[in-house]
């Protein structure tokens, strides 16, 4: 009896595909970054940006530290009253004109500077170096050092004095008072303003006035043609920062004048001061504080659109 053998049976194999691997959110290198920033990020959360929020929360509102009632809003009183304060407007038109002194005259004489000590000689380092010296100085210690110079017996007027001329009472005239403190602020932003645009100098390519001399352009036209486009961008960083700290000034008009002789020299900065902190009205301090925001913003691009020629 033959027995036959059922063919074996061949398993199915059953081929199970694992899903796809899930790419990490983060990789490990963007996590170290993360983790790098992340102090610098909280500073500025937490000093910065939380107080500007609570000062513009502030400018809506009525509020004196010395009150136990806390801030109490009263909309767009603040800002509406600014327009009929005769005291905010003159500090506002103060702090237009101390731009408009310090800013075009730093400008042009930094950019001069800039345009010397780009070319090698004897002793161009400790040029640059003593130029840039007063802008490590604190401006509170180079107005200390210039209240000295304007005072009776100061330097100004001993050089007046050996020239012939009648010492001057600078800081306590309201023709000169603003003048004199522009003085002194323009000295102390040449340093700055003449090593940015030496920067700017600089990265402009040699190629570009090699082919402009090639074509026969003199140096007035190489530096209006090859220079000045080339040197554009550092112009409009040097102008916007420029009217963003003079836009702000506080110190020197403290420690030189605080503010007078008859308001002459108050800026709305210097105004902010005494309205928190002599006045204790925060609320219209922090009105005052955006309004010059705007100010200097407003400032800023119209600076800006003009280095630029009117290009966006």
């Amino acid at each position: 009896m033959t027995t036959t053998s059922s063919p074996p049976r061949i398993a199915a194999a059953t081929v199970r595909l694992k899903p796809p691997r899930r790419r990490p959110r983060w990789t490990r290198k963007q996590r170290a970054g993360l983790l790098l920033v992340a102090p610098a990020a909280l500073y500025v959360l937490v000093f910065q940006f939380v107080p500007v929020v609570y000062g513009l929360s502030l400018s809506f509102s009525d509020y004196s530290p010395l009150s136990r009632g806390g801030p109490k809003f009263v909309g767009l009183s603040n800002y509406t009253d600014l327009v009929r304060d005769g005291d905010f407007l003159k500090a506002l038109l103060v702090t237009g004109r101390y731009v408009l002194q310090v800013l075009p005259i730093t400008v042009i004489v930094a950019l001069v500077l800039a345009l010397l000590v780009s070319r090698p000689f004897r002793g161009v380092g400790v040029f640059r170096s003593a130029l840039y010296v007063p802008h490590i100085v604190s401006l509170t210690a180079v107005s200390l050092v210039w209240l000295w110079m304007y005072s009776q017996n100061g330097l100004v007027n001993e050089l007046l004095k050996g020239i012939g001329l009648a010492p001057q009472t600078w800081l306590l005239e309201s023709g000169t008072a603003l003048w004199a403190a522009s003085a002194m602020r323009i000295w102390k932003a040449l340093g700055s303003n003449m090593v940015l645009l030496l920067a700017g100098l600089q990265s402009v390519p040699h190629e570009l006035y090699e082919a402009a001399r090639v074509d026969g352009a003199g140096r007035w036209q190489q530096f209006r043609y090859v220079t000045l486009p080339g040197l554009r961008p550092m112009l409009v960083y040097v102008v916007a920062m420029d009217i963003i700290f003079l836009a702000q000034g506080f110190a020197e008009i403290f420690v030189l004048t605080q503010g007078g002789p008859l308001g002459s020299t108050t800026t709305v900065n210097y105004l902010v001061y005494t309205e928190a902190f002599q006045y204790n009205s925060l609320g219209s301090a922090s009105a005052m504080a955006f309004v010059l925001f705007a100010f200097i913003v407003g400032a800023s691009v119209l600076s800006v659109r003009s280095v630029l020629g009117g290009r966006r």
